[in-house]
């Protein structure tokens, strides 16, 4: 630890010199080919529910992010291939008394981003409180607190759209789980600012006959059309659906525009239609991965007849295909190569962008320490009444990355009490996790296993060891499939493993996820904590 902290201020002297000519890369997943051309995914990450936009030459991309905290994340690209996390919109979810415990599945569904008077828009639903409003100047904040627009159980994916005589107009559909019905689409009046709805509700289109479970609407106008993208189906069997109509209020025509057919992507699901400056259209959709959760794809795009063709056209039928590589979008000038940030060397003043808390944060969870080199985490006490890892909300966790990758931690465990505990772990609907723990005066090494965590499954405890000192690295590597492995060593270099193989599953429509915890028994005035002196992911061995 001394070392590195020697090694931080070196690098505080040099920060000024190359912070901003240095970008560091995904060792695991890089879409761009590096020769003019890419391959799907763009993002092989759970960036669920893709919307984006350009302004100028930069896009700006938003996704679900359900009960994850902070939310709704904003990713930048100046090319549509290399995309980097440049923010969130929100800090917290609220009411913040519900977002205060994990609230899986809940929180921040599909998102729309839309720039307008010099403005940046988000409308994001909440599926048990409605369609909420946040707003900016720069994407990269501040964002303004968010205002509830729309207030309603079940509405889900809004899209707004400003018609030529200043009319604002909300498209949205129903969340059956919460509304009671689903597969119509439905559109709203908004007054002039956009943040009152008119409750002048009428149903656009009804997909119940040809079109199941449509939902996800996007609002267009090109050459005098109204345009829905949206998908019907279901998520990881359906299709791309696009309808048209000369009056806002339709009737509106229909098309499939993209379907699988005889690719490996499955789904392909709700999207963007984006215009490069130069005239090229592109389609950003995703495709439900299982734990690694709705991954991101990038598809050309052509119209013709006043239909998109989204894909590739293989039969003629008018129904596109995924690609799989393709030739990167022409922007004019070649742009530097940019990923989501995985590593950590836990020397800054706040948090790595990657992190995400599974429930509103509180101080006393954890803080950087700046030049001191690390990141600490406290041991807080484990709610009342709770079996496992399941309802605890001070889980510190980002996503995978990669469909194969090896991520490696080195932490100290300074245990003031007995039953206190700190971990390395992967968390989905069922989890495992390598952890320290004291007992009885002493420090043992676990690996605890939990199957089926929704519904309250105890834990099983698969490997125990004593350890005789409290630094330790703990490593996790995924292979294809999600099969996950443990293996810890005590010098960096020389791992063992520890319990068995498992399979990730993914959370509540969240991908598996994997990061810390440190927990403890019972309340005392001064906790036992870890701190994590850097995580690095990188290629399998």
């Amino acid at each position: 630890m001394r070392e590195k902290i020697k090694a931080s201020l070196f690098l505080a002297v040099l920060m000024p010199v190359f912070a901003f000519c240095q970008t560091e890369l995904s060792d695991v997943w890089l879409s761009d080919n590096g020769d003019g051309t890419y391959k799907n995914p763009i993002l092989f990450a759970d960036y669920s529910d893709p919307d984006a936009i350009r302004v100028g030459d930069d896009f700006y991309m938003v996704s679900s992010s359900f009960n994850c905290v902070p939310a709704l994340p904003i990713l930048h690209s100046k090319d549509l291939v290399n995309w980097e996390l440049i923010g969130h919109a929100l800090k917290t979810l609220t009411p913040l008394d519900v977002f205060n415990k994990p609230q899986h599945g809940n929180g921040v569904w599909a998102p729309c981003i839309r720039y307008h008077n010099v403005k940046f828009y988000i409308y994001y639903p909440d599926p048990d409180y409605g369609i909420y409003l946040t707003t900016a100047t720069n994407p990269r904040g501040p964002w303004s607190e968010p205002v509830l627009v729309k207030p309603g159980k079940g509405l889900i994916d809004p899209s707004p759209i400003w018609d030529d005589k200043g009319n604002v107009y909300l498209a949205y559909a129903f969340a059956g789980s919460r509304a009671g019905i689903k597969s119509v689409i439905m559109m709203d009046e908004l007054n002039s600012e956009g943040t009152i709805a008119k409750n002048m509700d009428v149903m656009l289109f009804d997909g119940h006959k040809n079109q199941p479970t449509i939902e996800g609407p996007k609002f267009y106008k090109r050459n005098g059309y109204y345009y829905l993208f949206a998908p019907a189906g279901g998520v990881s069997t359906g299709w791309q659906l696009v309808m048209r109509s000369k009056n806002i209020y339709g009737p509106y025509e229909e098309k499939v525009v993209m379907a699988q057919g005889n690719t490996k992507i499955n789904g392909p699901h709700q999207g963007a239609w984006v215009t490069t400056a130069g005239g090229e259209d592109w389609f950003i959709h995703f495709q439900d991965k299982e734990a690694y959760g709705r991954i991101v794809h990038l598809q050309p795009m052509k119209w013709i007849n006043d239909w998109p063709v989204i894909g590739v056209d293989k039969d003629g039928d008018g129904i596109g295909e995924p690609v799989m590589t393709w030739q990167k979008p022409d922007v004019g000038e070649k742009n530097q190569l940019r990923t989501p940030s995985e590593n950590d060397e836990f020397n800054g003043s706040s948090l790595g962008l990657q992190w995400q808390w599974h429930a509103n944060p509180h101080i006393s969870w954890g803080f950087p320490t700046g030049n001191l080199g690390f990141l600490r985490l406290n041991c807080i006490p484990r709610p009342l009444d709770t079996k496992g890892l399941w309802e605890v909300p001070n889980l510190l966790l980002q996503k995978f990355p990669a469909e194969e990758f090896t991520a490696t931690t080195k932490i100290t465990f300074s245990a003031r009490s007995d039953n206190e505990e700190a971990g390395f772990l992967v968390i989905g609907e069922d989890y495992q996790f390598i952890s320290l723990k004291k007992t009885n005066g002493e420090l043992f090494l676990r690996v605890v296993k939990c199957e089926d965590a929704r519904t309250g499954c105890e834990e099983k405890e698969l490997f125990t060891q004593k350890i005789n000192s409290s630094e330790i690295f703990f490593r996790v590597q995924v292979k294809a499939g999600a099969v996950c492995s443990f293996s810890y060593s005590m010098d960096g270099r020389k791992f063992y493993d520890a319990g068995k193989a498992f399979h990730a599953k993914p959370g509540r429509w969240i991908g598996a996820k994997f990061g810390y915890f440190a927990l403890r028994e019972g309340i005392t005035n001064d906790s036992g904590s870890m701190d994590i002196d850097w995580l690095r992911v990188h290629k399998n061995e």
